[in-house]
């Protein structure tokens, strides 16, 4: 489940009586879902600022939110498979039964922490924009190279950046019409941050892409959409994290063109026929 995957990660990271609370939820979710803020906080020995403070950490604006999304989540049927890691000597069934496993999850916990205002809000904000940046590095960079090449289809301004300058130049030349798309998995990654922040400081609407929970990308995006935290492992290849994110581009892509479907479908078959006019057969002389 992505919310107690995320508890489970952020564990170091909590304030003592943080670190007791979410010992609480991890051990008696059920319970925990079932009670109020005061009850919780009696049970689990903290206090009702400290929930709040807790849930707020997670990215909730309130306790009720998040009661809701764990409740939400508990409802689920119960999910036995387990995130696989390369294995040595896997045989070649067991590799193919566990990368699907493994996306499967991770499409499935990013559907169910997608924040739908959240994302009405990125749809709206690339609709208006005079300009659009996307920032990644590494695998996160190729995400980014695949939200330019469908945002170029539909006639949008856009421009893809996966070297830390490059970046920077950029985002120093936005204004309050444009938008930043800043992603990373972790949300750590310091040259997205960097250009980020950059963006935000000219006043640009900034949009983070990362994996739910904290991250300093986040600190720095009026907009913030999550993805499954469940990947993990020392040698994950950043394999179900890519399609996690790749799951939130499509569904960004898909919702602006169909909330504004007159303007950028003719965009999206005029880019179609061009393509095909120009490489579906030789040139005559």
């Amino acid at each position: 489940m992505g919310l107690l995957n995320t508890i489970q990660d952020k564990m170091d990271s909590f304030h003592p009586k943080e670190r007791e609370l979410a010992a609480f939820l991890l051990s008696r979710p059920q319970e925990a879902a079932r009670l109020t803020i005061t009850e919780l906080a009696k049970e689990a020995g903290s206090s009702t600022s400290t929930v709040s403070r807790f849930c707020r950490s997670l990215h909730f604006h309130n306790f009720a939110e998040f009661k809701l999304q764990l409740a939400g989540e508990l409802a689920q049927p119960p999910d036995t498979a387990q995130y696989q890691d390369i294995v040595a000597g896997n045989p070649l069934p067991d590799i193919v039964s566990a990368i699907t496993v493994n996306n499967l999850r991770s499409l499935t916990e990013t559907t169910q922490i997608l924040d739908i205002a959240e994302l009405r809000r990125a749809i709206q904000a690339l609709h208006s924009a005079s300009r659009i940046d996307l920032y990644g590095m590494a695998t996160s960079g190729f995400v980014a190279q695949d939200f330019f090449q469908k945002l170029i289809r539909i006639g949008k301004a856009a421009a893809v950046f996966t070297d830390s300058h490059m970046q920077l130049t950029s985002a120093s030349s936005l204004t309050a019409n444009d938008v930043a798309i800043g992603i990373s998995y972790s949300g750590e990654t310091l040259e997205t941050i960097h250009a980020l922040r950059c963006a935000a400081n000219q006043g640009a609407t900034t949009i983070s892409i990362t994996r739910f929970g904290d991250g300093g990308l986040t600190n720095h995006a009026n907009i913030r959409l999550f993805t499954s935290s469940s990947e993990a492992g020392m040698r994950r290849g950043d394999m179900a994290s890519r399609m996690a994110q790749l799951h939130v581009v499509d569904i960004l892509f898909t919702g602006l063109v169909s909330e504004h479907f007159d303007i950028y479908v003719p965009r999206l078959e005029r880019s179609y026929q061009a393509v095909k006019q120009y490489t579906g057969k030789k040139e005559r002389s």
